[in-house]
């Protein structure tokens, strides 16, 4: 009778242990599932950034593109180059500033007013989640007609 309770009591120390261990699997399991779904939800995320980025710098360009082709056509035209567009998420604006220049070293930023040179400054924005990012291009625009 005393080994029988032995053995019942061996047969539920087992079982117990067994049990123990099931829990402790399924947990490290679900740890390494949750991880990993977080290590994916942040690639996805920096994707959607750098895609976003890389949209950015396309319609910078061609903000430039369109100040130097309304150069082309009339210097007239970039005097009055103040233009905001939205461009899917993108919001793109092109503002054409007045230059000075020093009259005796032709170095731009102190001096007379310059109507042949122009400070072209296109900017683009967009929202990523709660954050609004924004990326701007300035350069100079000369008549050289």
């Amino acid at each position: 009778m005393i080994n029988f309770l032995k053995n019942i009591k061996e047969k539920r120390n087992k079982a117990g242990f067994l049990m123990v261990e099931v829990i402790v699997a399924i947990s490290i399991i679900t740890a390494s599932v949750l991880s990993a779904m977080a290590v994916a939800q942040k690639a996805v995320s920096i994707s959607r950034q750098s895609v976003h980025s890389a949209q950015a710098a396309f319609l910078l360009e061609e903000g430039s593109e369109n100040a130097r082709i309304s150069r082309d056509n009339a210097w007239a035209n970039v005097a009055s180059i103040n233009t905001t567009e939205t461009i899917g998420i993108f919001t793109r604006t092109v503002v054409a500033s007045s230059v000075l220049r020093n009259v005796t070293t032709g170095a731009i930023g102190s001096g007379v007013s310059d109507a042949n040179t122009k400070l072209i400054t296109v900017t683009v924005s967009w929202k990523e989640g709660a954050t609004t990012l924004s990326k701007t291009l300035p350069f100079y625009l000369v008549n050289i007609f």
